[in-house]
Order: structure tokens, then sequence, then C-alpha cells
């Protein structure tokens, strides 16, 4: 099993910056693949970004945060962060950190195996 803890989230106006981060804990060795997700109010579960975790550097972003947003990870540490700069309104949400014991960086939500309890951003304009 691999336990996954979120933090770094808050409240911020539009155009602020936030990192978010995720410590993984238990059977790392297990995981293939780290990725964001996030959940606005009424919404979907949306995929943010991912990154390969044990082999290379591979990432995956979704459009609406390419360029805004940057995925990097710290295997020495057990910890994903997820850097958000230039935010808007339309990205608050639940922000979900999850891990995949198999594949390359994905946004299917279905090929991740554990997931955090989330931590809330919320931009105000």
């Amino acid at each position: 099993q691999v336990q996954l803890v979120e933090s770094g989230g808050g409240l911020v106006q539009a155009g602020g910056s936030l990192r978010l981060s995720c410590a993984a804990s238990g059977r790392t060795f297990s995981i293939s693949v780290m990725g964001w997700f996030r959940q606005a109010p009424g919404k979907g579960r949306e995929f943010v970004a991912a990154i390969s975790w044990s082999v290379g550097t591979r990432t995956s972003s979704a459009d609406s945060v390419k360029d805004r947003f940057t995925i990097a990870r710290d295997n020495a540490k057990n910890t994903l962060f997820l850097q958000m700069n230039s935010l808007k309104p339309e990205d608050t949400a639940v922000y979900y950190c999850a891990a995949a014991r198999y594949g390359m960086p994905t946004m299917s939500a279905a090929e991740y195996d554990y997931w955090g309890q989330g931590t809330q951003v919320t931009v105000s304009s």
C-alpha cells in the first residue's frame, strides 16, 4: 500500500501562486507514475499533470494549465510538487495527488491505484 498526503492549498488572489506538496509513504518503490487531479464543485475529476516517478522525467499536463503549472518530484524525500502560477478563479478546486503502479504519465484517473484526501485551492477574483 501507498499513502499520500497533500498539503499547501489555501486562498489566493487571481494572478498569485501556490505550491502543492504530496508526501508518499509505504511501498513507494512500487510507484511508476504520480499525478495531480482536481475537482471543482459540481464537476467531475479533471487531470492536471503527471510525471514518471522512478525512471526519466517524462511529464504530461492538461492544456488548461500548460505554461502556468509545473509538476516536479523529489525522490529522496518521496514528495511530489505542483507549482501553480498565474492562478485564475477557474482553478478553484480540491486538488488530489495520485500514484500508479504501472505505465507512463497518463491523464486517465482509472490508471491510478492510490489517492490522497485532497487539498482545497481557492482563487478569488
